[in-house]
């Protein structure tokens, strides 16, 4: 039987963490995947591991499908387009915004589907279909039960997004750099790898037997390790939530009863002390909450991404209408890439 090709396409490195469960999915299936990275990445990959380094190699592998976490994809290149996207929505203006590359997008749960497919069914040019998130497959034994109790000391995750209009790292600096320093809690620091390189440097400067700053490229390693998280307008606070452990953030664009969201640094150290308390009321919120943005508990998520695109393929690999011109996206994909040949 004739092997099935799949590209893993990847801008960032935290491509990798994403697309590597799809990778060992479609190994198990006895096909092959390759990857292709406009960005860093691909210095990363094992040795087992297969990089496609040029526009050529890509074309001459044939891909059934694209997958990727990116926003954008390259046009020219052969196979379905599929969207597997780079976190949760966590309130920030363009996680549901169709930029006309893909032909297929895969959600993660109930509460993205109906917005996607709403826009799907006004469009025309993309399917949907509810697959999870092929990131989690691997965590899927510590999100899928009941938190463990609260250590002693308690430990706390501090994450920050990169966007200054959404970071609050700043304003809780010297709230971190407090609480850090009196042994009651103990905290683990990590960043979006975007974030601003003084900030970084602002909160390594602060490691001391009570805080360390970690740079895991994967954050849901640090899960298992910490009693509840700290954070602002972050996709991985919801990551974070499927774990059944508490969220605090600092004006986070769409809060709710499954976090407990300030807007002032004095309420910081209150917050987690609730927070660490696991109020009923909380808790049960961040379990309503899960269910909406990731019901799946089995890690076979990737499987379903597969069998997802197999189906459309199967179907004929069209949807509804065509995909729209998008001219100028994909003049700027070819400059970047430096790949002028024909489309197909």
């Amino acid at each position: 039987m004739t092997k099935k090709h799949y590209l893993l396409y990847g801008s960032e490195r935290y491509a990798l963490a994403i697309l590597r469960p799809l990778q060992q999915a479609i190994r198990a299936r006895g096909d092959e995947a390759a990857w292709f990275f406009d960005g860093p990445g691909g210095e990363d990959l094992n040795a087992d591991e297969r990089w496609l380094r040029s526009t050529g190699e890509v074309r001459a592998f044939a891909p059934e499908a694209v997958l990727t976490p990116s926003n954008a994809v390259p046009h020219f290149f052969p196979g379905v387009k599929v969207e597997i996207f780079h976190g949760f929505d966590a309130g920030k203006p363009r996680h549901i915004y169709i930029r006309g590359f893909f032909d297929m997008y895969c959600t993660t749960g109930p509460r993205d589907t109906a917005a996607f497919q709403t826009i799907a069914d006004q469009l025309g040019h993309f399917a949907v279909r509810q697959t999870g998130w092929p990131k989690l497959d691997p965590f899927m034994p510590v999100f899928g039960h009941e938190p463990e109790p609260v250590r002693s000391p308690p430990v706390i995750l501090y994450h920050s997004t990169f966007s200054p209009s959404w970071s609050a790292a700043e304003t809780l600096y010297e709230e971190v750099k407090r609480l850090s320093r009196d042994g009651r809690w103990r905290w683990i620091v990590t960043f979006h790898p975007k974030m601003n390189a003084e900030t970084v440097a602002r909160f390594k400067a602060l490691q001391n037997d009570y805080l360390t700053f970690a740079e895991d490229d994967n954050i849901l390693d640090l899960f298992p390790q910490v009693d509840m998280m700290c954070s602002d307008t972050s996709s991985a606070l919801n990551e974070f939530l499927l774990t059944g452990k508490p969220v605090v953030t600092f004006k986070n664009r769409r809060p709710g009863p499954q976090l407990i969201d300030i807007d002032d640094p004095a309420d910081f150290e209150p917050a987690i002390q609730r927070a660490l308390r696991r109020p009923p009321e909380l808790m049960q919120a961040i379990r309503d909450y899960g269910e909406a943005i990731h019901p799946w508990r089995d890690g076979r998520s990737s499987e379903r991404v597969l069998e997802a695109v197999d189906a459309f393929i199967a179907d004929g690999a069209r949807n509804r209408k065509p995909k729209p011109g998008n001219l100028w996206r994909k003049l700027k994909i070819r400059r970047r890439i430096g790949y002028w040949g024909p489309a197909r």
